[in-house]
């Protein structure tokens, strides 16, 4: 069955032990508990595929395509997945067990979670890891605020903004994974990041959080920046003999903000990153 267009087929319960289908495009097909051990599925599409229940012991999904695939409460176990593409992928209940994640041709390496496997792959692989730290690095523009509706305005806008000059912003205004607490996930963020924006207007959650970062981290700038009429924080005194902390900027309304960031945002807080950098 190699090179198969099975495109939305329904194969609930199929029994195909073995089965090649190297190549085959099962796009939105319905394979709920079906059966394919040791099955070659080498480059497949499984694009929407609905593989929930199946049994995929030992199967070979190197190159395949697993986007948006459902395999909530499937058996993995032993599979062979160096190349998969993985993006939105369902595990809820899989059984990911001895996952091989090199080649057939390389020492055996197995993980137990499908969503790390290329992580640690890139880990494993460590003469691309520096490139990949310093591309992430070099982009990353972390941005920390209040996110009540007004306050939230400012911030998306200082998103956009960012992300047209060539930055990739993250806005932390997510729940924090249950495994870590707020504060960590945001250092963890904040380690990642080429510099920090903190918008400390009506601040709540900010205090905490600069705490966690600013001591520990002298290689990332940070860059406060406070609406005009609104009044710093009593504690943020304490962070202004940080050299790495640059002086608070303050803007009149959000329109003000955008026009002036290159030169009293970005340009500082770059300077100040490499100068930093060049030190440590």
């Amino acid at each position: 069955m190699a090179g198969a267009d099975l495109r939305r087929a329904t194969l609930t319960k199929a029994r195909l032990p073995a089965v090649d289908l190297t190549g085959a495009n099962l796009a939105e097909a319905d394979l709920r508990d079906a059966h394919l051990p040791k099955a070659t599925l080498r480059c497949a599409n499984l694009w929407h595929t609905d593989l929930s229940g199946s049994h995929l012991r030992q199967a070979t999904l190197q190159g395949a395509n697993l986007v948006f695939c459902n395999l909530n409460d499937s058996d993995l176990s032993g599979s062979y997945i160096y190349g998969i593409s993985a993006w939105n992928v369902s595990v809820q209940g899989a059984k990911q067990t001895d996952l091989v994640i090199t080649r057939r041709t390389q020492p055996i390496i197995t993980v137990d979670n499908l969503e790390v496997a290329q992580f640690i792959y890139l880990l494993l692989d460590n003469e691309r890891v520096r490139d990949v730290i310093d591309t992430v690095t070099s982009k990353v523009v972390l941005i920390l605020g209040r996110f009540s509706p007004d306050r939230k305005v400012v911030l998306d806008q200082l998103k956009l903004k960012l992300r047209l000059l060539g930055y990739s912003p993250v806005l932390f205004d997510f729940e924090g994974p249950e495994s870590r607490d707020i504060t960590e996930t945001v250092s963890i963020l904040a380690h990642l990041s080429r510099f920090v924006i903190a918008d400390i207007t009506d601040a709540r959650s900010i205090p905490q959080e600069l705490a966690a970062i600013v001591p520990t981290l002298p290689s990332v700038p940070v860059q406060p920046i406070i609406q005009v009429g609104a009044s710093e924080y009593g504690m943020f005194e304490h962070f202004k003999r940080y050299s790495w902390v640059l002086p608070i900027f303050q803007y009149e309304d959000s329109p003000q903000l955008m026009a002036d960031i290159e030169a009293v945002i970005i340009r500082p807080a770059e300077e100040l990153a490499i100068r930093q950098r060049v030190r440590s």
